[in-house]
């Protein structure tokens, strides 16, 4: 653990390297071994993790956060990265700098978001997916494939944010004429 650090009452650290200036709130369990199986004659049996977690200077974690070690390599949270709270970050999870996670958010493992990242509340991302510098996710998106630097997106599964607009904007009319040709 770093100089200049404030851990909250109930915090967990496990196979994890902590900057300095981190923040963690209560309640948070950082270095954890993420959810991974394999299965075998007997049943389904946990995959060792064997990486860390490196949070690096200036970071921020809310309260009732899990961010999992990664199975091989590291988890990385980048510096000045804010991260709201009950979120959940899954193994092997990359995270740049600058990054802004809101609550109630869930990365998969081996995901990888750039530099300058932004994410809604209730954004979810599927395993192995990444999103470019300086993207935005908005809050509630379901994302499931790679998303370009510097790109809008939002929607379940989600779209460009003019894609995700033109469907919803639709939907509404169609609605509406639906609504009026029935009353």
């Amino acid at each position: 653990i770093g100089s200049n650090c404030h851990i909250g009452a109930g915090v967990v650290l496990e196979a994890a390297l902590i900057g300095n200036n981190v923040t963690i709130k209560a309640n948070t369990v950082i270095g954890g071994d993420g959810f991974g199986l394999f299965p075998t004659s007997a049943g389904l049996e946990a995959v060792p993790h064997f990486g860390r977690v490196i949070i690096q200077d200036s970071a921020g974690i809310g309260s009732c956060v899990t961010v999992d070690r990664g199975a091989f390599g590291d988890t990385i949270i980048g510096e000045f990265t804010k991260i709201d709270n009950l979120t959940h970050i899954g193994h092997n999870v990359q995270l740049g700098r600058n990054c802004i996670l809101a609550a109630f958010g869930g990365l998969s493992g081996s995901v990888t978001a750039g530099d300058n990242v932004q994410m809604g509340g209730r954004v979810g991302i599927a395993d192995h997916v990444k999103v470019g510098d300086n993207a935005r996710l908005a809050a509630d998106s379901a994302v499931m494939r790679d998303i370009p630097a510097g790109e809008t997106w939002g929607g379940a599964p989600a779209k460009t944010i003019s894609s995700w607009m033109r469907e919803v904007a639709w939907l509404s009319r169609e609605a509406h004429k639906k609504q009026t040709r029935k009353g």
